[in-house]
Parts: structure tokens; C-alpha cells; sequence
């Protein structure tokens, strides 16, 4: 009767043992990583603003290829590789393959596919011009240096087109886009720009919407350099106008200002920037005809533009010896031919010249005439409501 006993408790002992490493191995095995992509696989006619999305549930994202037009699609992973997303919205009228790979605990990996396309745009949208370029401004520009682009057809989705204006700058700065119209969009720092920084415009438009139906064609890059300070601040009523660089004075001229009577014929008051640099400009009298009062056409020498109503500093031998004690001109900075050529010489596009002592305000749409907005001013034509630059 014993040994019966004892037998049978062995036969219990090991059906329990067996059991047990039975519910081990059925602990052990671990389920499949599921892989979600988005959109999912065999879509088409999808709106071109929508990124792609790939998530793992039970594991991680091991590898994530997606290749559009032969090219690989950039993205990112989240800091648990359970999520990747891409860079940016897709293009349109473009084939998309994704392929994703993902892990278990147990190292079991898992890949999923999918292939889906976008819908070709009605219409399309371009940039035009941007500003500085090296034909127009230089790659070297003044402190006061507004980025201005300009398309070549209405965009009506700021939000969208603002979210891909990226500026990278060597020195951390504050700044924003401002709308002044459905193709003008401006980018400018809070103050100005501190000399010697280096800049970068991107602007990731290849697929961005711009409105219904409307996408951008390509991507841009412009790169340019801030260079010395130079601001220069002429006076209507003292009659001089002070040159300061990186804060000090290194040239005070004589002017002759707008003589006003009529508004028309007063220098505006205000933040301007050199525009253009020329060395023989043609003057006519605005709105006014050959044969009319008032009328005139002057040739004048060694010119730097200021605004889009026609003011320059130039060189004008006729009024020398007003120059420094009278207001004579239709508008201009009269200056000396010596002092004209020397200030064309030395000015960058770009440079501040704040004239003051004028009842005429210059506008901010005049010219570049940007500085005259207040930064809460400037602020309420950007969508964003401004952003710090990234490093460069």
C-alpha cells in the first residue's frame, strides 16, 4: 500500500510539473507587433496637404522606407519608435510605396505594405521673386534687410504657406511674416538684424496648398549675410544728415530736404531703406506732363532709392548752398555730388535711413518702407504671430 501511495505522488508531482511548463511556454509566446499606416493601402485621389503616418502596437517601428518618384521620403520617429511621420505633406499627382518593419519583445519582426496616390492639382502656384537676390540686392545687405517673397498667383492658405517659411539665422533673433496682400508675404525681425549674421531662407513649397485645388510646384533656398551697421539719420529741420557705423559717426552731411507748400513736395518722415543704388537716374515730375506747371526731368548722379514715391539721395551741385540750412528739393535728399558718391559708395541695400522732422509720415507699403509698423502692428498680418529663428 505504500509503495502504491508513493507512486501515485510521483505521478502527481510530475503531471503538475508538466502543467506548469506547459503554462510557461504558453507565457512565453508573445504576440505579433501590428503595424498601422496611414492612409491605408490602395487609396487614391487623396488630398496632397495630408502627411503619412505609420504607428506599431505590441512593438516598435525597426525600419520605415517610403519612396515616392524613385526618391526617399524623409521622416521622423517618435522618441519610443512606436510612431513615424513624414517631414512633410505629400505632392501632388504622385504614387506613394510605403514599407514598414516592426519588432516584438521576442524579436519577432513583422512588415506590412501599402501603395496609395495623390490626387493630380487643379492648378498650381509659384514663387516670383524673392528678395535679396544677388542680381537685385547683393548677398550682402544692411541691417533694416526685409525677406519679401512674392507669388505668382493668389495663395489664400496663409496658415499652410507660413508653416513651410522657415529662417535659420548664426544669431538667435525674433522676427515674423507679415501678409500685405494674397502674393506678398514679408519676413522681418522684431529689431534689427544684428551685423555679420548669416541667414537662411527655406521654403518647403512642393506640395504645400496655397488655396482650393492649388499647390506649389518646387522648394527654395536663399542664403545671404548681414553685413557692418549702418544706419544713417537725416534731419529736415537741423539740415544734416549723420552716418553711424556698428554706433558711430563716421560721416555728417549737409542736406537739403523736400521744400514742401505742398505734401507732395515734403520728404517723408520715417524708417526707409536703400532700395537700389544707381549711377545715373532720369527725375520727372510725378502725375505731371511736359508743358505743365511744375513740371520737370532732371538728370542726377550717384543715387541711393529710399521709396517708391520717387525719393533718392543724390547729388545735387545746384543746391549746395542750400545744403545745410534749407529745405529746396521736390522731395529728395540733396547732398553734395562728393557726398553722393561717397554715401552710394558705402551704402548696403538694405541700410536704415531714418529721416525725421517731416509732417509727410511715409507708409509701410511705400517702398520698403516695413519699419513703420509698430511690432504689434506687424504681428496682426501673421498668421503664426511670429516665431523665433532656428539655428544656422
Amino acid at each position: 500500500m505504500r509503495a502504491g501511495a508513493g507512486m501515485l505522488a510521483l505521478l502527481m508531482a510530475t503531471g503538475c510539473t508538466a502543467a506548469a511548463a506547459d503554462r510557461d511556454k504558453e507565457v512565453a509566446v508573445v504576440p505579433a507587433a501590428a503595424v498601422g499606416i496611414t492612409p491605408e493601402n490602395g487609396a487614391q485621389g487623396l488630398i496632397p496637404e495630408l502627411p503619412i503616418m505609420v504607428s506599431a502596437a505590441g512593438g516598435t517601428l525597426k525600419d520605415v522606407t517610403v519612396e515616392a518618384k524613385g526618391k526617399r521620403v524623409a521622416g521622423m520617429f517618435s522618441a519610443d519608435r512606436t510612431r513615424w511621420r513624414s517631414a512633410r505633406p505629400m505632392t501632388p499627382g504622385t504614387d506613394y510605396t510605403v514599407t514598414a518593419v516592426a519588432v516584438n519583445a521576442a524579436g519577432k519582426t513583422t512588415e506590412t505594405k501599402s501603395v496609395f496616390s495623390t490626387v493630380k492639382a487643379a492648378k498650381s502656384f509659384d514663387v516670383q521673386t524673392i528678395l535679396p537676390n544677388k542680381e537685385l540686392t547683393g548677398l550682402t545687405v544692411g541691417v533694416g534687410m526685409p525677406i519679401m517673397i512674392t507669388f505668382d498667383r493668389d495663395v489664400t492658405d496663409r496658415v499652410s504657406i507660413e508653416k513651410n517659411l522657415q529662417v535659420l539665422a548664426s544669431k538667435p533673433i525674433q522676427g515674423a511674416w507679415h501678409w500685405f496682400d494674397n502674393r506678398r508675404v514679408t519676413f522681418r525681425p522684431k529689431e534689427y538684424w544684428p551685423a555679420h549674421t548669416k541667414v537662411r531662407l527655406v521654403a518647403r513649397l512642393a506640395g504645400v496648398r496655397g488655396a482650393d485645388g492649388m499647390y506649389g510646384t518646387k522648394d527654395y533656398v536663399r542664403d545671404f549675410t548681414i553685413g557692418r551697421s549702418q544706419i544713417s539719420y537725416a534731419d529736415t529741420g537741423t539740415h544734416h544728415m549723420k552716418v553711424k557705423r556698428d554706433g558711430k559717426l563716421i560721416r555728417n552731411m549737409p542736406i537739403s530736404a523736400g521744400k514742401g507748400g505742398e505734401l507732395k513736395y515734403y520728404t517723408t518722415s520715417g524708417v526707409h531703406l536703400a532700395m537700389d543704388r544707381e549711377l545715373v537716374t532720369v527725375m520727372t515730375s510725378p502725375g505731371i506732363g511736359p508743358g505743365s506747371p511744375g513740371y520737370y526731368q532732371t538728370t542726377v548722379y550717384d543715387t541711393v532709392r529710399i521709396s517708391d514715391s520717387g525719393e533718392y539721395v543724390h547729388g545735387a551741385p545746384w543746391s549746395v548752398g542750400d545744403q545745410g540750412n534749407s529745405n529746396v528739393s521736390h522731395g529728395c535728399v540733396n547732398v553734395s555730388p562728393e557726398n553722393a558718391k561717397w554715401f552710394m559708395t558705402n551704402t548696403l541695400i538694405g541700410d536704415p535711413i531714418v529721416v525725421t522732422g517731416s509732417p509727410r509720415p511715409l507708409d509701410p507699403t511705400n517702398g520698403w518702407g516695413h519699419w513703420q509698423e509698430s511690432w504689434k502692428q506687424w504681428l496682426k498680418w501673421s498668421r503664426l504671430r511670429g516665431a523665433s529663428t532656428e539655428p544656422l
